[in-house]
């Protein structure tokens, strides 16, 4: 008794489908475990691009300038009994600071 190989599909390149044919059956089920890890892998990361692409879309402050990132935040520092804004923002294991303004004792 014979039995026929499965069909592949029909958009699967040649090449492919031409490795798999000469592959061992224990190299089919590893290269069927890795092909389902990586699509669920690329999956998640164009999910994780598209939220991404959305948070881009909130509005920035008008009053942020163009080379501070949007993800900064204001802080007050207090120099020689004057206080000044600055917009701090991290980047990797340090946080920068830019300079924004005086802070007006009357808000």
């Amino acid at each position: 008794m014979s039995y026929e190989p499965p069909s592949p599909p029909a958009n699967l390149p040649t090449e492919i489908v031409d490795a798999l044919n000469e592959a061992t059956p224990e190299h089919l089920r590893n290269v069927a475990s890795y092909a389902e890890a990586l699509a669920e892998h690329k999956e998640r990361e164009a999910r994780l691009e598209e939220e991404t692409d959305d948070a881009d879309v909130e509005e920035r402050p008008d009053d942020l300038p163009d080379d501070v990132p949007a993800k900064a935040t204001i802080t007050i520092k207090e120099i020689n009994d004057n206080r000044y804004y600055y917009w701090q923002w991290r980047e990797g294991d340090s946080v920068t600071s830019k300079y924004k303004g005086p802070v007006n004792p009357d808000e």
